[in-house]
């Protein structure tokens, strides 16, 4: 046949006679074969049924026998093209799409950003405070801004350490004529970062030549006087403050004042700027310096804006370690260890072990400590990874030791009886913050943010049930919320409705943070569980996957840390739900579970026991747990298990059957999926079948990137914008022929016909448009990503000549072009038909069928 044939019969009438024999070619209907291997017995021809129908009750008879024929078979036709739609969408209505694509991204992304598998119990938890390696015992806690300080003179041996070991962060310089210019300077930063050291650096500087006997750089006590004020009357001499024992400010010229407050305190109301002009007129009159340290916050953040204020950045961690480094190696007179030292902290195996992007001066201690003792030989190379992983938990013990101790402690009312607890919501938010981080890290922003405001209000309820939180609304800093929990932002892509768009991602500044900090809470502060239950089933039933995926595979890590309560009061629950998308969160939760060896035979346990004995709910959680592939013992239970669940109570739950057996066809064992599928086609039994025939439609309607767990990188991860079914015949050439016999069956038989022909235009549109998503009529679901038809040619190329192996088969190919030339919204060129021809059909075929035709 020639290639311009198809375009040649495009033009012919379109009219239908249903009198043409069965080897005709109208444009509505394709032409109809037999089975390979045989005829299906529910599939044979309208003539030799209204044949049989007559020769058995005469003409009347045989009309009506043949007529119900005919509705049965289209019942059976429309109970199909059910099944192939989107199980996942049953609660938007029943053309309502689910982005599985987002979905797979997010759940690559969770298990990504938590499954990391360290040890959170390398340290002894009675004392987080200090890590106990070997003979190193360094202190990580960072103090509470004004909680523990205690006032008095620094004394001159700090000092000189405090120059000796002290890296000067960026802008240092800038900072120090800040100071030397107007007397006083806020410094502002993230507790832990070094902003205490910095502030002690500058007092240094500036004061060489000042007071000495009573200590020229002294630290004040914020609860000694009142704040800023009670400074002044420091400075002054004036009793109220500490400075009253010596009479006369005179005597204290030239000293440096080093003040901490603490604004995150309920109560706690920041200085004003009349406050500060004062305090900076009375250093000026004694020839004395002050840095005022807060952290950074919406409480800072008028101080920071005002005249008096900048902010400090960390030191570089590099920095850092060397010259912590250098200290250690210099006592242990090892002067040639600095530089192996350095190639250590390098190691790859070493900076994963640490987590973290950057390090707090007490970190980078640490590390400097735990290299200097592993070239020593204190240490071996399984202890020190121990001690590098154990320094994200105690940054996490540090962020929620004793948040809520103020609290606690409030001070009653006037009338003794009702206690006062303003600002709770904005106590928790930065708590919320960092645990909203941790779970859905690596996405948008403002789905953090929100997240962090339901987490805080579940808090704030927890802590106090009998008052109603507030929040100002206008408050919320982005900044402070960075720099408050070690976070970075970054441009990326975001799900949208189906589309990517470009937004603002959020991620934790180390990838140790997200597990050290979910364990932390979990393991350590079970009064938290009960209101983080309760935030992440409202995270369930978020719409986008972005933030329900996410919130799933969390629950799955923190199900694994306690599985009794993450089974009872998690995934059990809303594995029995009503909605799709809850029983979805619960699957996904089971299957991050089944990643940890420890607790995989228990999920295979649950997840066989809901396949055979469940309730529907957890039966079709059972089967969204199967399509994960680590649900089961081997690929052929999964496959027996989804096959019980999908044939069950009339095929009742066959299409979340089918889809998760697509699933299983991106595992290794894709080999094994097809011969099931097959024997399912071959089976007498009709529910067999048609799990079969659903199956192998939605094989050829789903994409890649809707059921692939792989990264990209792999030879499916890489064609993600392919069909799977083309991708599949290009990345495993040896099974290219079972799954042209698969579709064929779908193609040739009744009851799979038309919504089989509509699978296999949308992957010849692929390839013609060089888009995905497009359907012929009746299709439910698509793609939308544009690109890539080119590359996709290579799947039909392998596939459609194995799918065309002779006449009959190359006359249904004609028939299908056919209509998609003459469809009137999307018409097919007839240069794009040529070319989907040439590739189904060989040049040597070709001329044999143009001789043929000649002959």
């Amino acid at each position: 046949m020639a290639d311009e044939a198809v375009a040649e019969r495009a033009a012919e009438p379109a009219s239908h006679d249903p009198q043409k024999p069965q080897g005709s070619r109208s444009p509505e209907a394709p032409p109809r074969g037999r089975e390979r291997g045989g005829e299906r017995g529910g599939d044979r021809g309208d003539e030799q049924a209204q044949g049989e129908a007559e020769a058995h009750d005469g003409p009347e008879a045989g009309d009506d026998e043949a007529a119900e024929r005919a509705k049965e078979r289209e019942r059976a036709a429309d109970r199909i093209k059910d099944l192939t739609r989107d199980p996942l969408a049953e609660e938007d209505g029943e053309d309502g799409p689910t982005d599985l694509a987002a979905a797979a991204r997010a759940r690559r992304a969770g298990r990504k950003l938590l499954t990391s598998g360290r040890d959170f119990t390398s340290f002894d938890r009675s004392r987080i405070g200090h890590a106990h390696i070997g003979d190193i015992n360094v202190s990580l806690d960072a103090r509470r801004s004004g909680v523990a300080m205690r006032g008095g003179p620094v004394p001159e041996e700090e000092l000189r350490r405090l120059r000796r070991a002290h890296v000067e962060p960026a802008g240092y310089v800038r900072l120090r004529r800040a100071l030397e210019s107007r007397r006083l300077l806020v410094l502002g930063g993230a507790p832990g970062t070094g902003r205490t050291c910095t502030a002690l650096a500058l007092l240094d500087e500036v004061t060489r030549d000042g007071a000495g006997d009573g200590g020229r750089v002294r630290r004040f006590d914020p609860h000694q006087g009142e704040g800023v004020r009670g400074l002044v009357g420091e400075v002054n001499g004036r009793e109220g403050g500490e400075g009253g024992e010596g009479g006369e400010g005179g005597e204290r010229r030239g000293t440096g004042y080093l003040l901490e407050l603490a604004l995150d305190r309920p109560g706690t109301l920041p200085p004003d700027e009349m406050d500060l002009d004062q305090l900076a007129s009375t250093l000026a009159e004694g020839d004395a310096y002050a840095v005022v340290v807060v952290s950074v916050g919406s409480a800072a953040n008028p101080l920071l804006a005002g005249r008096y204020g900048m902010v400090c950045p960390p030191a570089p961690s590099p920095e850092l370690v060397t010259v912590r480094l250098r200290e250690r190696l210099e006592e242990a007179r090892d002067h040639e260890a600095l530089e192996r030292a350095a190639r250590i902290a390098e190691d790859p195996e070493v900076i994963e072990a640490v987590g973290l992007d950057d390090l707090r001066p007490a970190e980078a201690e640490l590390l400097a400590s735990l290299l200097a003792e592993h070239l020593l030989g204190s240490l071996t190379r399984e202890e020190l990874l121990a001690g590098c992983r154990g320094i994200a938990a105690v940054q996490a013990h540090e962020w929620f030791a004793g948040v809520d101790r103020a609290l606690a402690a409030a001070p009653s009312s006037g009338d003794g009886r009702t206690p006062v607890r303003s600002a709770t919501a904005a106590l928790f938010h930065p708590v919320a913050f960092r645990i909203a981080l941790a779970v859905l890290g690596g996405g948008s922003h403002s789905a953090v943010s929100a997240a962090a405001h339901l987490l805080t209000w579940e808090l704030s309820v927890q802590s106090d049930p009998d008052s109603t939180p507030s929040r100002p609304l206008f408050c919320d800093d982005p900044e402070s919320d960075r720099a408050l929990s070690r976070a970075r932002s970054d441009n990326g892509a975001i799900d949208v409705a189906g589309a990517e768009v470009t937004g603002q991602l959020i991620f934790y500044r180390g990838s140790a943070l997200p597990a050290a900090v979910l364990a932390e809470i979990w393991d350590r502060h079970f009064p938290v569980r009960a209101p983080v239950v309760r935030w992440l089933r409202l995270l369930a039933d978020d719409p986008r996957p972005q933030v329900s995926v996410r919130a799933a595979v969390a629950a799955g890590e923190l199900s694994v840390r306690d599985f009794e309560y993450g089974f009872g009061e998690l995934v059990r629950p809303l594995a029995e739900a009503s909605s799709p998308r809850r029983r979805v969160f619960a699957a996904t939760a089971l299957d991050q579970v089944a990643g940890h060896a420890s607790h995989r035979k228990a999920v295979r346990k649950v997840v066989d026991d809901w396949s055979r004995y469940g309730t529907a709910s957890l039966r079709w959680t059972a089967a969204m747990t199967l399509g994960h592939g680590r649900a089961a013992d081997s690929v052929d239970a999964a496959l027996d298990a989804l096959a019980r669940i999908g044939v069950r109570d009339q095929g009742r739950q066959l299409a979340v059957a089918s889809l998760n057996v697509v699933r299983l066809l991106t595992l290794p064992e894709c080999a094994t999926v097809l011969r099931r599928l097959g024997q399912w086609a071959e089976d007498r039994r009709e529910e067999y079948q048609d799990l079969a025939l659903v199956t192998i439609v939605r094989l050829a309607t789903t994409g890649v990137d809707e059921v692939l767990d792989d990264e990209p990188g792999t030879p499916l991860g890489d064609r993600g914008d392919w069909p799977l079914l083309l991708a599949l015949a290009v990345t495993r050439p040896e099974l290219t022929g079972t799954l042209a016999d698969l579709l064929w069956t779908a193609l040739n038989t009744a009851r799979s016909r038309d919504v089989a022909f509509d699978a296999l235009e949308a992957l010849l549109r692929s390839a013609s448009r060089g888009e995905r998503g497009e359907r012929g009529e009746g299709s439910e679901r698509g793609e939308r990503r544009e690109g890539g038809g080119d590359r996709m040619r290579p799947g039909l190329a392998a596939l459609l000549p194995a799918l065309t192996s002779d006449e009959h088969d190359r006359q249904q190919l004609e028939w299908l072009l056919r209509r998609m030339m003459r469809d009137q919204d999307r018409p097919l060129t007839t240069e794009q038909a040529s070319a989907l021809w040439r590739l189904a059909v060989p040049a040597r075929q070709r001329r044999s069928d143009e001789e043929e035709s000649h002959g």
